[in-house]
């Protein structure tokens, strides 16, 4: 039977609702989800945080890829031409230059001619005072006078003897010894006019006179100035006698062209002094041989110079036509100094540069023509770096347009 007590309490169970738990049961799960939350946080901050560095390496990675990679700007080597001048530098000179030095020792007296002077061949330029010479000669001539009366002696003796012996008043003997002296008095003679005479010339060198005709170009001595005899190392040229009317002109001709200059053939000499005004000379000889330490050529050219308008040891020009096919023209700022010699970088195919070797013709200023080493498809780098190396991975500039040389001209970036 169904108690009506106990069911009336079921009744009042169901109304209340499920039986909560305790209260420490409680808290032990909020403290669970909130270690679960916080870890989760910690866990997301810590993956923000790697993600970001890797993000941040690969940029940095990039970035320097970037800062070691080598920018450079490219030009090619241009053909110079078929036919073109070849302009050298060189210096005048007289056809004769004549340093005159004293050929005795003494003091400047008097000089006649300054700088500039245009004198005669044999004319007076200074006259010198010798006192030890002048005191030399004077003792040579009274040696000269004793050496002939000892002859004289000599010879009364040596007649004497030759008539007595006829008699038999004296020997053989001694008809023999004053021979012999008088022989050795006219030998002693002979050597005291010859010392006269050595000293009569050398005192005549007190006379300065000029080898050749010409212009004074310098003068070193002043009245008063002692001077020594000769040019051994101490001696001193008292003048300096050039003759300017022609004028000789040395000029070194590159290996490559020695074998186009001929003799007699003509040059045109300018001077930047004279604007406008060209002077024919002739190529008159070469030295036949190339120079080693310059691979050059040696010529000599005769400048007429009727006018005086050039000087010598003024700096020219001389402009030879030659043929200038098979060079090779490039910017000068694409050349690299280096233990090997002259060289410069050219960027392969690979993107990398290659270091070549040239061999310059001759230096045209902005740009230098080359021979050897390089092609007209090469890309040769423009400004290169100290620092650049064969092998070395670089990126090439696009050029902007415009010539090679006027490329060359600008400052780039170094490589």
């Amino acid at each position: 039977m169904n108690d009506p007590h106990h069911s009336s309490l079921d009744v009042a169970g169901r109304e209340r609702g499920p039986e909560q738990p305790p209260p420490r049961k409680r808290t032990g799960r909020r403290a669970r989800i909130a270690v679960l939350v916080v870890a989760l946080l910690l866990a997301i901050g810590a993956a923000r945080t790697i993600l970001s560095d890797l993000v941040n390496d690969h940029r940095l990675a990039d970035v320097t890829r970037q800062n070691a990679q080598q920018y450079v700007n490219v030009v090619h080597p241009h053909p110079t031409g078929v036919n073109g001048r070849l302009v050298l530098p060189g210096t005048l000179r007289g056809y004769v230059e004549s340093p005159i030095y004293a050929r005795a020792d003494g003091y400047v007296q008097h000089w006649y001619v300054d700088i500039g002077a245009h004198v005669q061949q044999g004319q007076l330029l200074a006259l010198l005072d010798t006192p030890e010479i002048d005191q030399s000669l004077q003792q040579a001539q009274a040696q000269q006078q004793q050496a002939a009366a000892s002859l004289a002696l000599a010879k009364t003796s040596f007649n004497r003897a030759q008539q007595l012996i006829r008699r038999d008043a004296v020997s053989q003997q001694e008809l023999d010894d004053r021979t012999g002296a008088y022989n050795q008095d006219v030998a002693n003679l002979a050597a005291a006019a010859a010392n006269v005479r050595r000293l009569t010339e050398l005192k005549s060198f007190q006379r300065i006179v000029a080898p050749i005709a010409g212009v004074i170009t310098q003068r070193n001595v002043d009245v008063g100035d002692l001077v020594n005899a000769g040019n051994g190392g101490t001696g001193r040229a008292l003048f300096v006698l050039a003759q300017a009317d022609p004028l000789r002109l040395y000029v070194q001709v590159p290996q490559a062209y020695a074998q186009q200059v001929a003799v007699g053939q003509h040059v045109s000499v300018t001077q930047a002094e004279l604007p406008g005004t060209a002077f024919d000379g002739t190529v008159t000889r070469t030295s036949q041989a190339i120079d080693v330490p310059t691979r050059s050529l040696q010529i000599e050219i005769i400048l007429p110079n009727h006018d005086d308008r050039l000087m010598p040891g003024a700096y020219v020009q001389a402009a030879l036509q030659t043929d200038s096919a098979g060079t090779l023209t490039v910017p000068g700022n694409t050349l690299l100094f280096r233990a090997q010699g002259p060289q410069v970088a050219v960027v392969g195919n690979d993107g990398r540069v290659h270091l070549k070797s040239v061999q310059i013709v001759r230096d045209l200023g902005q740009s230098l023509e080359i021979d050897q080493g390089i092609s007209s498809s090469d890309r040769v780098v423009l400004n290169p770096g100290d620092s650049i190396s064969d092998g070395d991975p670089v990126v090439v500039v696009p050029a902007a347009g415009g010539n090679h040389v006027a490329a060359g001209a600008q400052k780039g970036n170094p490589a």
